[in-house]
């Protein structure tokens, strides 16, 4: 339900606070559902299928789901508030997570993929709660809210893999392999998100946002608030196409060399454990100063931060290409392109936001996601046919020219000049 009108601004302050409060809260558990799920998917979905090609298919499946679960959840915001859609997210979510549980349980490989989809919903509510940080912030203070959120996930992102021997040591002597429970352990920790969300995320942002546009003038007829609207939205506006853009060739080219890194590695004479601490490197410059980026895109503008943002990719492309055996170059290669990650996400999202009116920032929002998920997804797969077929340089060499056209937007938006918000 609609609040019955605009918070007072002695009360604004307080709310936001209290909003950023419980959206941290619920990203540290998102975050540690998606880790503890997923650190042994590929295991499992190997352990059920009998294949070790068809294992990645699980992670595979995972980010299908993100990607066509964030439009009816996006839909849903649009029509109701940030609330229910992320209630939603969770809720199904942990649905998911069960249903990899009981294929598990009866080693059916397809079942476990259609759980891995609608486990990817509480990956989707994940990314959609950076947008309902930006809600109710300052245009000049939506980078840090934005990545105020971002950087929660580190915590779970850093327990959830440690905490999947102990889930899997849970379920021993209930028919169950070990690998499943963590996912068991998921779904308990996104039901209590969507439990958190439910309670607490009092009275709704978005609605509340819509509220004080109100106030303003605004317009905020629902007819704009569809997913089809938002493709008008970006349409009209160069610099939603830009952060568009921003948000999309960031992750795709992250995935892309991220989900190799482990091969080239292994190639290369390293062992599980010296991977798994340069992947660990790669999540903490994913996440950990994602603070700074949302105070540089403030202060600096969103298109000095995106310059940034491509800088770091292009430099952790040239390292990471270019180690061969240095596994300390690989090392550096991939905590810059952490870096460069959240440079893009960070200030692309800030300025999708700034760029497009209230009443469509939801559907613009869903319509991110898909388009970033999506195709994250096919360059994941077009990553392991370079790899076999041309080497890890090459699909470097591959990410760092796809950023090209996100540099051309960036500098000729930068010579037409942005906006006052956030010099973008």
């Amino acid at each position: 339900m609609a609040p019955s009108g605009p918070p007072a601004a002695g009360e604004l302050a307080a709310l936001r606070r209290r909003t950023t409060a419980v959206l941290v809260v619920g990203q540290i558990l998102g975050g540690l559902g998606v880790a503890t799920g997923l650190a042994l998917a590929t295991v499992l979905a190997h352990q059920v299928s009998g294949s070790e090609a068809m294992s990645g298919l699980a992670p595979t499946a995972t980010v299908a789901g993100t990607a066509l679960l964030s439009v009816p959840l996006a839909a849903l915001m649009a029509a109701r508030g940030r609330r229910p859609g992320l209630v939603l997210g969770y809720a199904v979510g942990a649905v998911g997570a069960a249903v990899v549980v009981v294929a598990a349980a009866i080693g059916s490989f397809w079942l476990l993929l259609a759980g891995m989809a609608g486990f990817g919903a509480g990956s989707s509510a994940n990314l959609q709660a950076r947008f309902a940080a930006a809600d109710l912030a300052e245009p000049e203070r939506r980078g840090r809210a934005i990545s105020t959120v971002v950087w929660a996930t580190t915590v779970g992102a850093v327990v959830g893999p440690n905490i999947s021997a102990p889930a899997g040591r849970s379920v021993s002597g209930l028919g169950i392999p070990p690998t499943a429970g963590p996912f068991l352990w998921a779904a308990g920790v996104f039901l209590l998100s969507a439990a958190l969300v439910a309670v607490l995320l009092r009275p709704d942002p978005l609605l509340t946002a819509r509220a004080l546009a109100t106030g303003g003038g605004e317009d905020l007829e629902p007819a704009g608030r569809s997913l089809r609207s938002g493709v008008r939205a970006v349409r009209k506006s160069p610099r939603a196409r830009l952060a568009l853009v921003t948000v999309t060739l960031s992750h795709t080219a992250m995935v892309s060399i991220m989900s190799m890194a482990p091969v080239a590695l292994s190639h290369h004479g390293a062992d599980i454990e010296l991977i798994g601490l340069v992947i660990s490197g790669h999540i903490a410059g994913m996440y950990a100063l994602s603070p700074v980026m949302g105070w540089l895109s403030d202060r600096l503008g969103r298109l000095s931060v995106i310059g940034l943002a491509v800088a770091l990719l292009a430099c952790a492309a040239l390292l990471a290409g270019t180690a061969g055996t240095s596994h300390a170059r690989s090392a550096a290669g991939l905590v810059l392109l952490g870096l460069g990650w959240s440079a893009g996400l960070v200030s692309g999202s800030a300025l999708l936001t700034d760029a497009v009116p209230q009443a469509a920032r939801a559907a613009v929002q869903g319509l991110s996601d898909l388009t970033m998920n999506t195709a994250a997804g096919i360059g994941g797969v077009a990553a392991g046919l370079i790899v076999a077929r041309a080497g890890y340089g090459w699909l470097n060499l591959a990410a760092a020219v796809l950023l090209l056209p996100l540099a051309a937007l960036a500098v000729r938006r930068s010579l037409r000049g942005g906006g006052p918000v956030g010099r973008s």
